[in-house]
């Protein structure tokens, strides 16, 4: 019997079964994710290879710059399509996990915005997915409760729930549970497809939503490539074109330079850029990893309103602005602080004048992580910004040249800037390990881009020979030597804290092995999270 071309791919298998799967993973469900897997597969692969071969090029001694043959769209007059009434005001969006209770928190929290996060914040188990996608389903049809079987307190969401706007996992990333052709799928089109499949149609129909955060775009090209994602999708769902709309995160160093193309490429679906701030300090060492020139101080050094990092918001809003579209701050990672009312009111000060630098920078909206800081936030921006937003305040005075993105900070590398570091990675590697995303250490809720700054910078110190102040008044380099005995100095600590068995349980000294090994490597691995997905899949 001959092949039929017009059949739709049969869908990919599944290699387990968890709580959820059944209601998430229909086989109309799974034809969709394998219609897209199909569809944009090959164009995935080759867009992460054109990664590669650009990171090639920047090792070998190039600087990012402007594209020259882009040069129209950066200078051209035109605008994206209107941003929908739903998306107007999003003067404070808050950021989670998508666990049940989680998501109920944020959605109640006061927030104009949730997004429910699938990337960064969520340790990818497949359990942690399928439950998160059935969350979705549950929030869809108006059953997402929860029931604390410690305490009792039941959790329902409330008659004005924040607007719902998922993030995917990035391009780079596979589900290495689902299968087609013996090959793991994309987590990005995984993510997308069944959240899309299972809740488009009813968010469209209600004027909120789809609505997607895109994480870790490189290039133009990659926006591209999600744009012609959207429009098949929508197509094969029966939704109106236009309706997916998109916020891109710009938290790599190749999109800083990209804003106007990434804009131009989704003009049709996109909604605002977004300063992804952490990430984006962890790509600004990746890709300038080879140069010198570029090494970073400790990262509490690594401030907003100075260096490369105000450059980059500078250019978000003034690119958002004169496209039409919104400009969202960046993250606000404190966290109240119990039993202590000092360092709390401390942290919600840092968060005051963050949220007061970005909306005196034009930006029309921020994050936080908490659902005790939207009220801080809010009332910020509702004291600075009367209306819904700024977009029409232009900000086209501002002329950044590239140097002005690549300009390094100035400070000092410490012994406890070191030390930071090692701790903070191994800490949430081993809670990633156990299963959790976003993890408090050190009054900061933190998810994978700390560990990705922090692994980082170990192995930038390490690779430029950096001079580090000891405690002792003297200066030192930092060499894997040096560095394995702090890890084991770490280790030793945290075992005394826990004790041997929560320490194994914990899976500290995994967790530590992995941060080493990426802090040492001859070549600074891409990201930290693929060889420790491994160890995920292999414990989930």
């Amino acid at each position: 019997m001959p092949l039929d071309r017009n059949a739709p791919p049969l869908p990919p298998v599944v290699l387990r079964a968890v709580a959820g799967s059944e209601h998430v993973l229909t086989p109309d469900a799974m034809t969709f994710v394998a219609e897209l897997q199909a569809r944009f597969g090959l164009r995935l692969h080759a867009l992460m290879v054109a990664r590669a071969r650009r990171q090639e090029r920047l090792d070998r001694g190039e600087l990012p710059d402007y594209l020259p043959h882009t040069r129209e769209i950066r200078q051209g007059i035109w605008q994206a399509a209107p941003v929908p009434a739903a998306l107007e005001d999003r003067r404070v969006e808050i950021t989670g996990p998508v666990d049940r209770k989680m998501m109920i928190n944020a959605l109640n929290s006061g927030a104009r915005v949730y997004m429910a996060d699938f990337e960064d914040a969520t340790s990818p188990s497949f359990k942690n997915i399928i439950s998160g996608l059935a969350n979705l389903i549950d929030y869809r049809d108006g059953t997402l409760d929860f029931t604390d079987e410690t305490t009792g307190k039941a959790y329902r969401v409330g008659p004005n729930p924040a607007l719902l706007i998922i993030r995917p996992r990035g391009l780079h990333l596979s589900e290495a549970n689902v299968l087609m052709g013996g090959q793991p799928v994309s987590a990005a089109l995984f993510d997308f497809a069944l959240s899309l499949f299972h809740c488009g149609r009813a968010l469209a129909a209600t004027g909120r939503g789809p609505f997607y955060y895109l994480p870790k775009l490189e290039s133009h090209g990659e926006a591209k490539f999600w744009n012609e994602v959207f429009v098949f999708a929508q197509e094969r769902m029966g939704i109106a074109q236009g309706t997916i709309k998109a916020t891109v995160l710009i938290e790599t160093l190749p999109a800083a330079f990209e804003m106007d193309e990434i804009v131009w490429e989704l003009r049709d679906h996109i909604a605002g850029l977004n300063c992804g701030r952490w990430d984006y300090i962890f790509s600004y060492i990746k890709n300038l990893r080879n140069h010198a020139a570029y090494v970073l101080p400790d990262r509490s050094s690594l401030v907003m309103d100075e260096a490369f990092l105000a450059t980059y918001a500078a250019r978000v809003v003034k690119v958002c602005h004169r496209r039409g579209i919104h400009a969202m701050g960046g993250m606000s990672a404190a966290i109240p602080v119990k039993n202590d009312p000092e360092a709390n009111e401390a942290a919600f000060d840092k968060v005051r004048a963050d949220k007061r630098r970005e909306v005196g920078m034009g930006f029309d909206g921020c994050w936080v992580a908490h659902p005790d800081l939207v009220p801080v936030a809010q009332a910020i921006f509702d004291d600075a910004m009367p209306g819904p937003n700024q977009i029409r305040r232009p900000r086209q005075e501002w002329r950044i040249e590239p140097a002005m993105l690549l300009k390094p900070h100035q400070g000092k590398i410490t012994e406890t800037g070191v030390r930071l570091n090692v701790s903070v990675a191994i800490e949430y590697l081993a809670q990633w390990l156990q299963g959790r995303g976003a993890v408090p250490i050190h009054n900061m809720m933190e998810d994978a881009a700390t560990a990705e700054i922090s692994r980082a910078q170990l192995w930038q110190w390490i690779r430029h020979g950096a001079l580090v102040a000891t405690e002792f008044g003297d200066e030192r380099r930092l060499t894997a030597d040096w560095l394995g005995e702090l890890v084991q100095a770490e280790i030793v600590s945290i075992l005394e804290r826990l004790g041997p068995d929560r320490f194994h349980r914990g899976r500290y000294p995994s967790a530590a092995r992995i941060v080493l090994e990426a802090a040492t490597a001859p070549t600074l691995p891409d990201f930290i999270t693929t060889s420790a997905y491994d160890v995920l899949n292999a414990l989930d």
